[in-house]
């Protein structure tokens, strides 16, 4: 703060995902006189690296071992099980903070905004992607994998998740952290074809190429692609042929090999392209869906998909929309609806007029949208955090309560909070079960449960 070095910067950060850890080390490392208040509305950090990460794909959860370094610092606070808007208010967190700092992620998926998209067998992505990683919003639901045939709309890393946990074989997947209600139906599952459509064509398609490839490594599965779909515009072949296009050119590599491929083994992953879901079909539940054949126009990388007036049926019992994660509004902070996140200049939250709001940020997905991998949101945080050391002249120079301000405003409403001591309680829990059953862990599913774990590590 101003003429003084010694009052501490109080900061909180809403969430407790990639990037609030990582804008929690940027804090931490700055210099100054730091405490972090990180505040994550489930009782269990990490955000989408614990629930957002395929269980076969554990690699990925690796930055963990990073978010717990920095959660071990004696300047960081976490208060687990606190829902800001329900059990404290952004106001009350500005009267206990200097500054504060968004970064909660994406919380719900984007709509086709379609016929038929709320019938029974019609799903988001997320809701089956927290079903399998134990997440507690979705432990409770249901998907009906009598059906044989799953259509999957959308064409990143996410799709691919969904097929791949759809296809392979249950038996290699015990061994991983899917939840026990999840690996039990599908131990049970019918599905036989995964189909995997996108608008536009194989040049656009996000996957990245370790990714894709891994669909054709899978046993007792055929990946599959119509040749036809492989012939590339001149617009598409200008776009592999660019030097900074390397994953695109793996994934055209790939697609070629799929569609040389063989397709009779016991299931089979489709890649469609140039489609554009036009209507979800069925009486009572998912029977189908209409597909309009789109063609690509514009000038390369900045191709659009447009409709046709041929249509194409695709028979099927259930249906993945997985084209994209939408941020949700906090109470009285400016919000994005189409772009789904908050308004803001260099990571400043921003009014309707324009004018950057005093003390106020965000990061990651709320700021950007949800594009990139976990990394980046190293960058994205490190550059709000630098706004935010830039404006201190400008900051509040009062005392702050901080942490102990919000733990006791939390403690008179009865709200239990979890520190981090107590969710490393649940974490030695959930390793302990899952080594019983040769896991790395088996994830407790309920709020409840965990609370029990904690309170009887308190009392």
């Amino acid at each position: 703060m101003p003429g003084s070095t010694e009052l501490p910067l109080k900061v909180a950060i809403i969430g407790s995902g990639p990037s609030g850890f990582y804008a929690a080390e940027a804090l931490l490392r700055s210099g100054r006189i730091v405490e972090v208040t990180m505040i994550e509305r489930l009782p269990v950090p990490y955000g989408l690296v614990r629930s957002g990460v395929a269980p076969d794909h554990p690699k990925l959860k690796q930055p963990i071992l990073v978010y717990d370094r920095i959660a071990r610092s004696a300047a960081f606070f976490f208060l687990g099980n606190v829902h800001v808007d329900r059990d404290i208010g952004m106001g009350e967190l500005m009267d206990t903070h200097h500054a504060v700092v968004l970064a909660c992620g994406a919380g719900t998926d984007r709509r086709l905004g379609i016929p038929g998209e709320k019938l029974p067998g019609s799903h988001p992505a997320s809701e089956f992607v927290g079903w399998y990683n134990g997440h507690p919003d979705y432990h409770a639901c249901t998907f009906d994998l009598a059906q044989e045939v799953a259509v999957i709309i959308g064409q990143g890393n996410v799709a691919l998740d969904i097929a791949r946990i759809l296809v392979k074989p249950v038996d290699h997947l015990r061994h991983t952290d899917i939840a026990a209600h999840a690996l039990d139906a599908l131990a049970k599952s019918r599905i036989r074809e995964v189909h995997i459509v996108g608008r536009r064509g194989p040049a656009q398609a996000k996957f990245t190429s370790q990714e894709l490839s891994e669909i054709g490594e899978i046993a007792q599965c055929s990946a599959v692609v119509h040749p036809g779909d492989l012939d590339l515009s001149e617009t598409c072949r200008i776009e592999a042929a660019d030097k900074m296009s390397r994953n695109l050119a793996k994934n055209l590599e790939t697609f070629r090999r799929f569609a040389s491929g063989s397709s009779d083994a016991h299931r089979r992953c489709y890649f469609h392209f140039f489609r554009n879901p036009r209507q979800i079909s069925g009486h009572r539940r998912v029977e189908g869906v209409r597909f309009a054949r789109t063609r690509l126009t514009g000038e390369p990388f900045r191709q659009a998909a447009v409709d046709t007036e041929e249509f194409i049926d695709m028979p099927c019992g259930l249906v993945f929309r997985s084209i994209g994660y939408h941020g949700v509004p906090i109470a009285g902070l400016p919000f994005d609806d189409a772009r789904g996140t908050i308004p803001h200049r260099d990571g400043r939250l921003i009014d309707p007029s324009g004018n950057a709001i005093r003390g106020l940020y965000a990061t990651g997905w709320i700021k950007r949208g949800a594009t990139g991998i976990i990394g980046t949101n190293r960058a994205d945080s490190v550059a709000t955090v630098a706004s935010l050391l830039s404006d201190l002249p400008g900051l509040d120079t009062m005392p702050k309560s901080g942490s102990a301000g919000l733990a006791a405003m939390l403690a008179a409403r009865g709200k239990r909070h979890v520190t981090y001591e107590e969710w490393l309680r649940i974490d030695e829990t959930e390793v302990r079960t899952g080594r019983a059953k040769g896991k790395p862990r088996e994830k407790m599913t309920r709020v409840q449960e965990m609370l029990a774990v904690c309170g009887a590590a308190c009392d």
